[in-house]
């Protein structure tokens, strides 16, 4: 079987569209979804056990909380869509865990010690999630960031399920 290619390298051809969207979708978007959706949990988790579970509000930059308020309203007012999910952390773009991970790193540390350097792979894969995120074809580079980003995660997970934290989800 040929390799998929970027459509958008050829003459426009829909079955070329469909075979790069399941391409990406099959070996590049699930794994942003599992990163984006492990670090709402492990956001939850950590803050609620370090703060209490109603750490929202003590732990997140008031600009953030009202983008956050923003977003779900915008949800309520059409209640015939899904919506992210119950607690405020669902409707937290990466970006915005970064910064809320980042402003209380001191609570993450027992958990995650080298937290500043997660903060920092999260940013270093913020634009290729975007790409990936708004439909386009991530470059070889950020393909391999990604993979090997996931991977990694995979193993903080498995120490953190079995820390005094755990995992919970909200």
């Amino acid at each position: 079987m040929a390799a998929i290619k970027d459509f958008r390298q050829f003459a426009f051809d829909p079955a070329r569209v469909d075979a790069a969207g399941k391409n990406i979708a099959q070996n590049v978007y699930w794994k942003l979804y599992a990163i984006e959706n492990s670090f709402r949990v492990i956001v939850h988790s950590i803050l609620s056990v370090q703060i209490n579970p109603n750490w929202w509000t003590v732990a997140v930059d008031p600009g953030i909380q009202g983008q956050i308020a923003k977003r779900k309203a915008d949800y309520a007012s059409a209640p015939w869509h899904s919506s992210p999910g119950k607690h405020d952390v669902y409707y937290a773009f990466l970006s915005d865990l970064s910064k809320i991970i980042a402003a209380n790193s001191h609570l993450f540390k027992p958990d995650i010690p080298d937290i500043d350097a997660w903060v920092a792979r999260i940013e270093q894969i913020r634009l290729p999630r975007n790409i990936v995120g708004h439909m386009n074809w991530p470059h070889a580079t950020d393909r391999s960031r990604i993979d090997v980003f996931h991977a990694d995660l995979q193993h903080l997970l498995i120490r953190l399920a079995a820390s005094r934290t755990g995992l919970t989800i909200p």
